[in-house]
């Protein structure tokens, strides 16, 4: 700091009056004693950095560090420059090193030896696949309507939203359910076909037992469930994407949280016939919104003007 404290002031004006009045009426007009002016008259240099207050802490200390402990940490920062602050205190006191990890860290610290942590590998994400056409991919997925919704003679109990979305036209279709089992799910399946105005050749979901028993214990090989074997009799390809990696059915993940923005944070439910109501209205609305990626026109938009003109929007 280049502040001049009031001290600083006290010993300047000090040594001042003492070169012109002398040292002892100095120290009797500041109420001292001889041997503090003759003291930082000595030391002023005719700086205000002369007259600080030095430190007062000690140049040693009886335990610091040996010389030869100072060697072996730096010898082995040398062989481990990345070694993490408890994997290096490891492998020193394999070596004979006896302090702590608190004073590890000071010394390493004060010689510049701090653990620099490396930076994770970047996430390079594959090059997406654009669908050519609609119906060649349908990502499929169950939303749990938030319990806070759920009001009246509705509360307490258990809705789904089953979601299904063409990756192509981003054109969707939702239904409601009071139970998130394989049954709904083909029963949705089913419904999905009907609502789609064309051919569905793969269906992509998650690993959830509404779907699939891939990851079910003590489960045999060709233990299909209803909505796997329902898509093999229709000859639908069924692609499950990788687990614990909802990414990979990024478009209906995104169109849950608009659902969550757009729907659910304004609106409440007094039954399953009012929820399932409300829920046929937002489905419309849904399809007939502008967007982005579609070059702001609406799914149904894009749908039909692939279907009719074979015009696409990429």
């Amino acid at each position: 700091m280049n502040s001049i404290t009031q001290d600083i002031k006290f010993r300047l004006s000090l040594i001042k009056y003492a070169e012109k009045y002398g040292v002892s009426k100095a120290a009797r007009k500041y109420k001292t004693n001889r041997q503090y002016v003759y003291r930082w008259m000595k030391r002023y240099d005719g700086t205000e950095t002369s007259l600080r207050d030095r430190s007062r802490r000690p140049h040693h200390h009886p335990n610091e560090h040996t010389p030869s402990e100072l060697k072996l940490i730096r010898d082995m920062r040398r062989r481990n420059p990345h070694a993490g602050l408890v994997v290096f205190w490891v492998k020193l006191r394999q070596r004979g090193y006896s302090r702590t990890i608190p004073a590890l860290w000071r010394v390493l610290k004060k010689l510049g030896l701090a653990p620099a942590k490396l930076p994770n590998p970047k996430y390079m994400p594959k090059p997406y696949e654009q669908m050519q056409y609609p119906g060649q991919r349908v990502q499929v997925d169950v939303k749990f309507v938030p319990a806070a919704c759920l009001v009246g003679d509705a509360k307490g109990e258990k809705f789904y939203q089953y979601t299904a979305i063409d990756e192509f036209s981003r054109f969707r279709y939702i239904e409601a359910f009071e139970e998130n089992s394989t049954y709904s799910s083909t029963k949705f399946l089913l419904n999905m076909l009907e609502a789609f105005p064309f051919p569905v050749e793969c269906v992509q979901t998650d690993n959830g037992f509404e779907f699939t028993k891939r990851f079910a214990p003590s489960t045999k090989e060709n233990d299909l469930t209803m909505f796997e074997k329902k898509l093999a009799e229709l000859g639908i390809q069924h692609k499950k994407i990788r687990p614990f990696t909802p990414r990979h059915n990024g478009k209906v993940e995104r169109s849950h949280r608009k659902d969550n923005e757009y729907f659910y944070a304004s609106h409440t439910f007094y039954s399953f016939e009012d929820f399932k109501k409300q829920l046929k209205v937002h489905s419309k609305r849904y399809n007939d919104f502008p967007m982005r990626p579609l070059g702001w026109k609406s799914p149904k938009e894009t749908l039909f003007n692939f279907l009719i003109d074979g015009v696409t929007y990429v």
